[in-house]
This record gives C-alpha cells, structure tokens and sequence, in this order.
C-alpha cells in the first residue's frame, strides 16, 4: 500500500525508502533515521546518510511505528514538525522535506493510555489514516495476490506452474490467513517449490500450509 501511495504521487521520481522499527535496536534507529559522522561513536568508522536525506523529496515509510523507542519518538517529533535534522555527532541542521507513511498492528491509543507512546506524535502522523482489514476480510484479493506470487515464484524457482486448480483455490479461500499477505506469500512459495506439475493441486497447497504452520509454531532454537 506504501508503494502504491508513493508511485501514484507527485513524488514517485524521488526515493521511496523504508525501515522496520520492530527489526533495528533503539540504539542503531537513531543513526538508521538522522545519520551519523565518523567518530561520533564507538564503531562509527565512516559518515553514514541516513533515511530521512536519503528520501529527501519523496517518501519515508516507517513500518511497525508502535515499537519505536520513547526518546527517538521525541527526536521524530521534532523532525516532523520542523523538517530539520541532525546527524549523530554533529550540529548541522539538514533541511529536508519527506513524506512519511507509517504502519502499525498495535493499538497506538491504548500505548498513549499506558504511557507508551507520545501523543503529540500520534497526532502528527496521523493526518491521514487508512485502515486496511486483515486478509481474511477481504477474501477478494486472495486470488489474484496468489497468482502473481505463484508467477513470482515459478520465475524464480524456473518451473512451469501455470495456474492454481479451482479445488486449489478453494483451500486458499476457505484459510482464515493469520499471517495476512506474508503469510500467503511464504505458502505460495512452499506450494511452487512442492508443485511438480502445471497446475497446482489441492494436496501440494494443504502441504504447504501445514508446513508454514508448523515453521511458526516451532519453539525458537
């Protein structure tokens, strides 16, 4: 949906450039975000551009904002309503104007309630707020989101799978999809690598989902 905001707008000729606040220690965000100069810490062996002048003139999309770190909320703040930042280890303001486009699964009004997240900032980035609904209500789009990933795949994996039996399709409508579009997408996967024949059939998709379902039910090593 990112994507499709920002290559649908003025902007799509610019960067459309994106981080995952759930995936990169508090620690490393900072940098990740502002950027930083070299020897500004321990391990800062170089200068590093970070996102927000990277995308300089296009988009910024900032997935899973909810577990942003409380101190960096206060710096993203600043930086939203001023269009200014600074690199870690310097006091040059950069001026930059970026789109930001946020993504969350949790529930940011109960996180201001409990302390957790800035209300300020929910203010600020919810401008504008579109809810799309899991997978599992808009059935839909679970057809058509199947076949190019099986298009993807089968170019990937170089096997000639050329469609998804209705009995097939079936079992993929009839999935509640817990994991939504990544979910899917890894059982699209399982399902090209399994597949030996051109059309995909209902036991190699039910295969697949059992296996996806019992790689996410594994205790972690």
């Amino acid at each position: 949906m990112a994507r499709a905001l920002h290559h649908n707008s003025k902007r799509s000729g610019r960067r459309f450039e994106t981080l995952n606040c759930a995936s990169i220690p508090s620690e490393l965000m900072e940098s990740e975000l502002f950027g930083h100069v070299r020897g500004s810490f321990s391990g800062a062996i170089r200068d590093h551009t970070g996102k927000f002048e990277i995308a300089n003139g296009g988009t910024l999309f900032l997935d899973e904002i909810g577990d942003m770190d409380s101190r960096l909320q206060a710096k993203m703040l600043r930086v939203l309503q001023e269009g200014v930042i600074e690199k870690i280890g310097s006091h040059d303001a950069i001026q930059t104007d970026v789109r930001i486009i946020s993504a969350t699964n949790k529930d940011l009004q109960r996180m201001i309630a409990d302390g957790q997240f800035r209300e300020d900032l929910y203010h600020r980035i919810k401008v504008f707020e579109i809810h799309i609904p899991p997978l599992r209500d808009r059935k839909e789009d679970i057809k058509p989101l199947a076949e190019y990933f099986l298009s993807e795949w089968a170019q990937h994996y170089n096997k000639k799978l050329i469609r998804i039996s209705p009995q097939a399709l079936n079992v993929l409508l009839s999935y509640d999809w817990p994991g939504n579009v990544r979910e899917l997408k890894n059982v699209i996967q399982k399902t090209a690598i399994f597949s030996d024949e051109a059309t995909v059939s209902t036991q190699t998709v039910l295969n697949a989902i059992e296996n996806e379902f019992l790689s996410n039910s594994l205790p972690p090593p």
